[in-house]
């Protein structure tokens, strides 16, 4: 459904993304990790035919990017920031005005904006709306026309814990009715629970991918076991068959209240590869909230 092969791209003489391949089927959640200035917004605007690359080679909706009708377009959803919000419509207003230009049926507003969970919000104009609240009705914008494959570039970046769980609910959703989501993060535990496969994103070159607990596994150098035993006690043992029978003896007698492995988590693996963390931020990073 979407395919990079050896993509390179410069702004300037500087190299923002070298080599990139990335193979995503019908149907998947994909997430590209990276700290703010990694490139996942650069290639996010190169697979949606908003931006040139200079060498190699993309297609989405198996056609080459630069080839893609006004049709195909149609078949594609794009939330970045916070575009496309008009301040002074209400909700129901600004849906209008894609609806017009999609071709959607005005009957989609209510069920889009019912979707995200906007309903009460119908007549709300879009400045007076929570930070939270804006998220959702720009998925409702994205959501109206019922794309195939949706491009969310940190949907809930600075959201509070209820409102993004609310907003990885309906991308669950999305996923589930049969839609291709490429979403952009630097959030480990969102793309964790989220993705089936994920992309670590640095200084323009990807420098891992897998499935996110395929990835763990993998630089699980340490091998312990973590025991919390009744008595409020913490033992630490090694993958040996000793441990084995430690463990066997151990919860015979009643003693283990949890016990978990080691795997690092994608935030740990990022940090491992590249010394830089996933949500390390520019220092003079600009946070757009409307255009």
């Amino acid at each position: 459904m979407i395919q990079c092969l050896n993509v390179y791209k410069r702004f300037a003489g500087r190299e923002v993304l070298s080599g990139v391949n990335i193979d995503i089927p019908n149907g998947q959640i994909f997430g590209l990790l990276g700290p703010s200035g990694a490139g996942k917004t650069t290639l996010i605007k190169i697979l949606t035919g908003q931006l040139g690359f200079d060498s190699g080679r993309v297609t989405v909706l198996d056609k080459d990017v630069k080839a893609l009708s006004g049709e195909d377009k149609k078949k594609i959803g794009i939330m970045m920031d916070q575009f496309g919000v008009y301040e002074r419509f209400s909700c129901a207003d600004n849906l209008k005005v894609f609806a017009d230009i999609y071709g959607v049926p005005q009957s989609r507003i209510k069920e889009a904006l019912e979707q995200v969970g906007l309903a009460d919000a119908y007549h709300t104009r879009a400045v007076n709306l929570s930070k939270g609240m804006r998220a959702r009705l720009c998925l409702a914008r994205v959501f109206m026309h019922d794309p195939k494959i949706l491009f969310l570039d940190e949907p809930t970046s600075g959201l509070d814990p209820q409102t993004t769980r609310q907003i990885h609910r309906i991308i669950l959703d999305k996923k589930e009715s049969g839609c291709t989501i490429f979403l952009t993060t630097h959030n480990m535990e969102e793309a964790a629970s989220l993705c089936g496969r994920v992309a670590l994103l640095n200084e323009g070159k990807i420098v891992e991918s897998g499935a996110p607990e395929e990835i763990c596994r993998k630089y699980n150098h340490q091998k312990k076991i973590m025991i919390h035993l009744s008595s409020g006690k913490d033992e630490e043992l090694t993958h040996t068959p000793g441990a084995a029978d430690e463990i066997c003896r151990l919860m015979k007698e009643g003693k283990i209240e949890t016990i978990h492995s080691s795997e690092p988590d994608l935030e740990t693996v990022f940090l491992e590869l590249t010394g830089r963390k996933l949500e390390e931020e520019e220092e003079n990073e600009k946070q757009h909230d409307s255009f």
